[in-house]
């Protein structure tokens, strides 16, 4: 446990998580979308009504509509919605967190929370997940994360203090209502400029809450990393290998 226990991780956990409030077009236009199979191996069997918590700028809940789903997309900034609605503008957008969502009760049979579940508080995130899901509905965790197993992109990852890259044997933390915890693992390669991992990196947290010296030292060593070291020419296109890694658990 961190020194000083679960209140400052908790606190800690809060702060991080404000650092993206803001910046809703460049979070959409830098972060990478999810695999297909993702969404597909998450959504039960006639499922009709999926609610996307920390949806962000809508890059998860693009697949649930794309399979025919209605879906309600949560998210506690309005500059992160504002790209959600133009980019999905059938989709019902309200502000809210995992928390509190202020949807109504067992209302939907597939609840998803893409790269924000480590934002939550895992237990009361549980419970309202389980309030607005009808029986026997399924609680959907999705992370993207660099393919750290990969020497070159393991060490871009600490340049990039990529924090959520978790380690072999991570079990996200659930709440007593669900059941049947069960994992799904994606490995697939999203083609990027050497100036999008750049602008990738300023899309981070640790980027985001950092001084202007610590945001120059990172691009620096960004910059020598790829176009010196590994010798890539600026604007070249390279696979950029990522995990997909999904959950699901159901309503107990």
């Amino acid at each position: 446990m961190a020194r000083g226990g679960p209140k400052l991780h908790h606190q800690r956990r809060q702060e991080l998580g404000q650092s993206f409030q803001d910046g809703g077009e460049h979070y959409d236009r830098v972060r990478p979308g999810y695999p297909a199979d993702s969404a597909d191996w998450l959504i039960p069997a006639g499922a009709r009504d999926a609610a996307d918590l920390g949806a962000g700028t809508g890059k998860f809940t693009a697949l649930l509509v794309q399979r025919g789903l209605r879906t309600v997309a949560v998210d506690p900034s309005p500059d992160m919605l504002e790209q959600l609605r133009l980019a999905l503008p059938g989709v019902t957008a309200v502000e809210g967190t995992a928390e509190h969502t202020g949807l109504a009760s067992e209302a939907f049979d597939l609840v998803t929370v893409a790269q924000a579940w480590h934002w939550c508080d895992p237990l009361l995130a549980s419970t309202e997940a389980a309030r607005i899901l009808r029986p026997h509905g399924v609680l959907g965790l999705i992370w993207n994360q660099l393919d750290t197993s990969i020497p070159w992109v393991h060490r871009l990852s600490r340049i990039m203090h990529a924090g959520d890259v978790h380690k072999p044997h991570f079990r996200p933390p659930l709440g007593p209502e669900f059941t049947g915890l069960e994992s799904h693992l994606t490995r697939w390669e999203d083609p990027v400029t050497t100036q999008d991992i750049m602008e990738l990196a300023k899309s981070r947290s640790y980027y985001l809450r950092a001084g202007e010296a610590t945001r120059a030292k990172v691009l620096g060593n960004l910059d020598w990393y790829l176009h010196e070291h590994l010798g890539h020419s600026d604007g070249q296109v390279l696979p950029l290998p990522y995990l997909t890694q999904s959950w699901r658990a159901t309503r107990a």
